[in-house]
């Protein structure tokens, strides 16, 4: 017998698996000790509204019966070895769920990757850190899993209408992660275990007969016409398929200036630009759960959302906390010398003591007139050279500049800064100095609104760290709303973050199996295309 209910749990006994089990059979007026009984969450969210947190769980209880699997997801793929074959240019989450899909559906997918498999990135993340060198192929945005790979792996999307979200969870599932992703609220897998998942996805294409080339990077595309053959690597190769998908992420600059060189067209996209702060997670806990002294054994690293609309020389523009890694670290994620680029990441446990979001404002076009003479790449340009102004003010190393919150707010130098996760080190800047005046003003009213939301967060026991910048693409790749491809290039198929249409790991992974599916359905299964040598 299945038993279904709804319960508002203790943070004790939601995440304490025995009193769990406990607490549930006894509301259910169950024997506790009975061995044939088997109790779980199905969902689980925290509620800290009031003063006390309360966790809200939907449970499943079997009565003398075996559980029903949590996960129908398998990894059980089709020998594509010798079928018609497409190419994806990028294993980030689009590039390589398009491959699972496109295997699924009986194609072979050739994956083509500019930088390293994904533990051999290490050496040169840590020559980053440690070193200060910028390695422009293999960095924390390219290589095997993309940016998402050394990051916090958060999961949570509001992009339900793109994809099937409990598939792709039950794919990562399969592959290695824990099933607590399809339980929680906002699910995340944590940068120390990404690597392997990766590598798994990875094995999975193999096995099943496609391809992934890692270090090859695309510098051309075959071109007949307005239809799109292959693609052209750095050694000369041409590498042919029966259609194209580009998911090569938000930071390929290299991509966008080689498809407007070859007039594919491009369009230039708004995007979001501004700092990365640090608290102590400790603060932040206090704040969220209403605590006095810390947030207990039992709850989470706790996190925080923050929008706030601001008024600066009449146009209204959002700030609003970008990709908030509780219990993480803030990382150097330029993808070339001369840039300063920073990001956040959590591993699983998240357990470092410092807290981190992305304050960004919103960035229009309108508000970059002199980019203007760049075309489709005016924000690009602009973020480029925001980069380098920080690389510049942090001393043309990977040292960024900071400056502690209220002494940014109050336009005051810091005499000195805080301890901080970031490992290549901080440098006391005067902000103004490296932002825009349209960013630095609607960040400084973002602050002291976000003080009021959230009691005690307008702090100089905070500091900010910039540039936040790769929040998204600043190029968008246009494409047909129904079948996915290139308004003008038949069989080229923009895909994820890099063409502005996803905007983290799910949402990614959910368009990298549309693409597959849009362009296996026009030219495999209706062989509307012969694949041609060249």
């Amino acid at each position: 017998m299945k038993r279904e209910l709804q319960l508002q749990l203790s943070p004790a006994e939601a995440y304490d698996s025995d009193l769990f089990r406990e607490t549930v059979l006894k509301r259910l007026k169950l024997p506790v000790a009975d061995p044939q009984i088997f109790a779980r969450q199905t969902k689980r969210s925290i509620d800290a509204r009031g003063r006390q947190v309360k966790v809200l769980v939907e449970a499943e209880v079997f009565v003398h019966e075996p559980p029903t699997p949590l996960s129908e997801q398998d990894r059980d793929y089709p020998n594509v070895s010798q079928a018609p074959q497409i190419i994806i240019v990028g294993a980030g989450p689009a590039g390589l769920f398009a491959a699972l899909r496109a295997i699924e559906l009986g194609v072979k997918p050739i994956v083509i990757e500019r930088g390293k498999e994904v533990r051999a990135r290490r050496r040169d993340l840590a020559a980053i850190n440690k070193d200060h060198i910028v390695n422009p192929e293999s960095n924390y945005c390219f290589g095997e899993g993309g940016a998402g790979t050394y990051s916090d792996g958060k999961l949570y999307t509001r992009s339900k209408k793109r994809g099937d979200i409990r598939r792709i969870m039950e794919i990562l599932v399969a592959h290695g992660a824990t099933e607590e992703i399809l339980v929680d609220a906002h699910p995340h897998i944590g940068t120390n275990k990404l690597p392997k998942l990766v590598e798994e996805l990875r094995n999975s294409i193999l096995q099943a007969g496609g391809e992934v080339l890692f270090g090859t990077k695309v510098v051309d595309f075959i071109l007949d016409r307005n239809e799109i053959k292959g693609v052209i690597t750095q050694d000369g190769e041409k590498i042919l398929g029966q259609g194209v998908i580009l998911a090569t992420g938000h930071s390929a600059r290299d991509i966008f200036h080689l498809l407007k060189s070859k007039n594919i067209l491009i369009e230039a996209k708004p995007f979001a630009l501004g700092v990365r702060i640090e608290h102590a997670q400790n603060l932040i806990d206090r704040i969220q759960y209403h605590c006095e002294v810390d947030r207990g054994p039992y709850l989470p690293a706790s996190a925080y959302a923050l929008v706030h609309q601001t008024l600066w020389q009449g146009k209204q523009r959002g700030v609003f906390s970008f990709c908030m890694c509780p219990g993480g670290f803030i990382v150097p994620a330029a993808t070339s010398p001369g840039e300063i680029v920073v990001n956040g990441m959590s591993p699983s446990r998240r357990d470092s003591k410092f807290a981190n979001s992305g304050i960004v404002a919103a960035v229009e076009l309108e508000d970059l007139p002199q980019y203007e003479k760049y075309g489709p790449l005016a924000a690009m340009m602009f973020q480029a050279e925001v980069e380098q102004k920080a690389w510049l003010a942090g001393g043309q190393t990977q040292t960024a500049p900071a400056q502690r919150m209220l002494d940014f707010v109050n336009k005051k130098i810091s005499a000195d800064l805080l301890d901080t996760s970031y490992q290549p080190g901080l440098l006391s800047v005067d902000m103004d100095s490296v932002l825009p005046d349209f960013i630095a003003e609607r960040l400084r009213q973002g602050f002291k609104a976000f003080g009021q939301k959230m009691k005690g967060y307008l702090t100089n026991d905070a500091q900010i760290i910039g540039v936040e910048s790769r929040t998204s693409s600043p190029v968008r790749i246009p494409r047909d709303r129904e079948t996915f491809e290139h308004p003008i290039i038949k069989g080229l198929y923009p895909c994820g973050e890099g063409a502005g249409y996803a905007g983290g790991i799910v949402s990614a992974a959910m368009d990298g199996e549309r693409c597959a599916e849009k362009l296996i359905e026009q030219y495999v299964r209706t062989g509307s295309r012969n694949q041609k040598t060249v």
